[in-house]
């Protein structure tokens, strides 16, 4: 008989991505690591959730209860002359960001341009493993191969270079092999769910109970690992 808990691995690799934390008004930041918030967030347009609308507020309850690990897979290139391996660097990018003509909350259109400033990283390449109950989980792998709305890693121009989604395993161990290729996961730096006492830091990037307007995040206790 099957367990109800299963883990579905996701592979988070583009050119570009963008985690929004602690951003606020024309500084829109990112983090090192996705959030919780931007990975379920993907999975509500996958899903066609519309913001505010009851459904949303009703998937998110039990969206919510997913647990979820982070993995940084360094993206590795080869030297053509002397075939030599090495990781590269994860990079911030910062676009100086303008758009004219933006419509006021009176209705009317702003005559000046709007600036913002907003970061990206390059060359990042993170591997997923979401926790939970079976039928929920095969519920979230079909959105996400045949999403109703686009699939983005944090902002629209961040585009994956690869499928999202490998497949269901009924273990952590095998979610992790499909990911790492077989290598140890004591290799990688990694960030997973705890609880407080076990818990190392807390983050501010919990799910909301809506993604409409202006929306507290939740914290959450995490467990970050660096890679040995």
């Amino acid at each position: 008989m099957l367990s109800d808990t299963t883990y579905l691995a996701l592979m988070l690799d583009a050119p570009m991505q963008s985690w929004g934390f602690s951003s606020r008004f024309q500084r829109r930041t990112t983090g090192l690591h996705p959030t919780k918030s931007g990975i379920i967030g993907m999975i509500c347009a996958a899903m066609g959730l519309a913001k505010d609308s009851n459904r949303e507020k009703t998937e998110l309850i039990d969206l919510a209860k997913l647990a979820i690990t982070t993995i940084v897979i360094p993206r590795k290139v080869k030297n053509r002359w002397s075939g030599e391996e090495r990781a590269l660097d994860v990079l911030r990018l910062e676009d100086f960001h303008t758009v004219m003509k933006t419509r006021a909350a009176s209705g009317g259109i702003k005559k000046d341009a709007v600036i913002s400033h907003r970061q990206y990283l390059l060359d990042a390449k993170f591997g997923v493993i979401l926790e939970g109950e079976r039928k929920l989980l095969e519920k979230v792998r079909r959105a996400l191969e045949d999403p109703v709305w686009g699939i983005w890693f944090g902002r629209k121009n961040c585009i994956p270079a690869e499928p999202v989604c490998r497949r269901l395993f009924d273990s952590r161990e095998e979610a992790e092999k499909s990911l790492l290729d077989g290598k140890p996961i004591a290799q990688c730096t990694r960030i997973e769910e705890s609880t407080f006492t076990a818990g190392n830091d807390t983050w501010s990037d919990g799910v909301p109970a809506s993604y409409a307007g202006t929306r507290p995040w939740p914290v959450r206790r995490i467990n970050q690992k660096v890679a040995e």
